[in-house]
């Protein structure tokens, strides 16, 4: 089998245009993603297709010209802004005698740098062992040096690779086990707190667009917040108590920070960040937090909604939190729908510019559900 090239520290990035709409911003949020992985742009080698090529992704042609980018370089790594198949990786590292990884290699090894929980740190390995389960080449046997060991040994007769399947199917039963135990535990506390009356509200939207920088203004936290793609990855959830408006009582609120959304998000991330985005499928409210002054905000909004679709929480009463209007010549501001109901809030995470109107939206949101529980209860 073949040993992979060790990663260095500096990447060539390739990008293959296929008509698509969006791909000067999908190979931007490329550069984006490996910087956030600490790694050094060497170099960009860009084409045009119509379809992948088979065996190589980028054809034969393109791919002796990123050899010889790479035999002049001092980078043995290159990083698509594409989903290889494990064929087309294995052969182009034979090629190239170079380490390749492709968009989700280097989104799931953001991931792994950037978990802090138990929980997190076990969603994160499950999903690099599903997605490197299909790879055939050496690569899982430190496995065996992992703490708790996953004892399995081959028995006479066992090859390296059917020896490697097994520890990996071995090792993802465990994971799941483990997060379906957290899980259970989740849901107990989650039961604990709707019968405290305590308002859930989860933070969603595209990455970097400010969701960890707006819940530690309304919460007063000091959560890790930062300019660059995945800042946030486990979930945080803090108490919060709303004050009284006139008109309205006290809220107790519990609110939530999730994982930001990216274009093309790996469905192994998404079925293993699972207690994420759970939070984001039970809550009684979302805030949709949005980048205002991003030129493909619509397009984010779009892919943000279609996760929600796919995690079943398209349903949830949802409030687009237009934040960073710092950055725009905008004022803070809400608007309604025909009903009256606060569909999109303007506002600065940064400066603390409209935070007013979120806590409106709050109260008004906490009075419906009051509401609601007591139409139920006359019908009961």
């Amino acid at each position: 089998m073949q040993d992979r090239p060790a990663i260095t520290d500096a990447v060539i990035l390739v990008s293959i245009d296929f008509n698509e709409a969006d791909y000067e911003e999908s190979l931007y949020e490329l550069r984006q993603l490996v910087m956030t992985a600490g790694l050094k742009i060497a170099g960009t080698i860009e084409a045009k297709r119509k379809v992948p090529d088979a065996k190589l992704f980028i054809g034969s042609g393109k791919a002796e010209e990123l050899k010889s980018m790479l035999e002049t370089s001092e980078t043995k790594l290159v990083a698509f802004n594409h989903d290889l198949s494990p064929s087309q990786q294995r052969n182009l590292e034979r090629l190239l005698k170079a380490r390749v990884v492709d968009r989700t290699g280097i989104i799931l090894d953001i991931f792994a740098q950037r978990a802090q929980s138990h929980e997190g740190k076990l969603q994160v390995e499950l999903a690099q062992l599903e997605h490197l389960s299909t790879r055939l080449v050496r690569g899982w046997t430190h496995l065996e040096r992992q703490k708790g060991g996953i004892g399995v040994r081959g028995g006479p007769g066992e090859t390296q690779l059917e020896l490697d399947r097994r520890m990996l199917r071995v090792r993802i039963k465990q994971l799941r086990e483990k997060l379906t135990k957290l899980k259970s535990q989740r849901g107990m506390q989650r039961r604990a707190r709707k019968r405290s009356s305590l308002m859930a509200v989860s933070l969603v939207g595209y990455t970097n667009a400010g969701k960890s920088t707006l819940f530690n203004r309304l919460t007063r936290s000091d959560i890790y917040a930062a300019d660059q793609l995945f800042a946030t990855l486990d979930t945080t959830s803090r108490k919060m108590h709303l004050p009284a408006l006139e008109g309205y009582g006290s809220v107790p609120v519990v609110l939530s920070d999730t994982v930001g959304f990216i274009k093309h998000l790996p469905t192994t991330l998404v079925e293993a960040f699972g207690a994420t985005l759970e939070e984001a499928v039970q809550a009684d409210l979302l805030f949709h937090v949005v980048d205002m002054a991003s030129t493909n905000r619509d397009t984010q909004i779009a892919q943000v909604n279609k996760v929600l679709t796919d995690i079943g929480a398209e349903k949830v009463s949802q409030i687009l939190i237009l934040n960073q209007i710092d950055r725009m010549d905008c004022e803070s501001g809400l608007d309604r729908d025909e009903y009256g109901r606060i569909v999109r809030i303007r506002v600065s995470a940064k400066t603390g510019e409209g935070m007013e109107h979120i806590r409106l939206a709050l109260q008004e949101h906490h009075q419906y559900l009051k509401k609601l529980s007591t139409e139920k209860s006359a019908y009961a």
